[in-house]
């Protein structure tokens, strides 16, 4: 005797339809287009996880640069001064310090700043 795919295969298909359920027209409404919409999705989700560690990496490098200037150093400068000395500090925690705590920041530039 034939089995059909009944209720196991329309409740998959269902999950398919809405995790598409935010798609307009077809795309959420048939089957077949709202698989190629989640699958796609999928692609498009995986690529932007990634795109957005770097565009945050970037946001605090532009921050940090910013924060720097008025001591007439460039960013690659303080990195390395940083490196230098021994302090650890990620780009992310230096980024909200410069804008957060002015004064906690100053104290780590002038701490690498070369002594005069």
């Amino acid at each position: 005797m034939r089995v059909k795919g009944g209720t196991k295969a329309r409740q998959y298909r269902k999950s398919i339809k809405n995790k598409a359920s935010g798609a307009r027209g077809t795309r959420h409404t048939s089957y077949r287009v709202a698989n190629q919409t989640v699958i796609k999705a999928g692609q498009y989700a995986y690529r932007d996880r990634k795109a957005k560690k770097r565009e945050f990496r970037k946001l605090w490098i532009t921050r940090i640069s910013a924060a720097i200037k008025p001591y007439n150093l460039n960013y690659s400068k303080f990195i390395y001064l940083l490196k230098k000395n021994k302090i650890e500090i990620n780009r992310k925690t230096l980024s909200q310090l410069a804008i957060e705590h002015e004064s906690e920041f100053n104290k780590i530039v002038e701490k690498v700043l070369p002594k005069k």
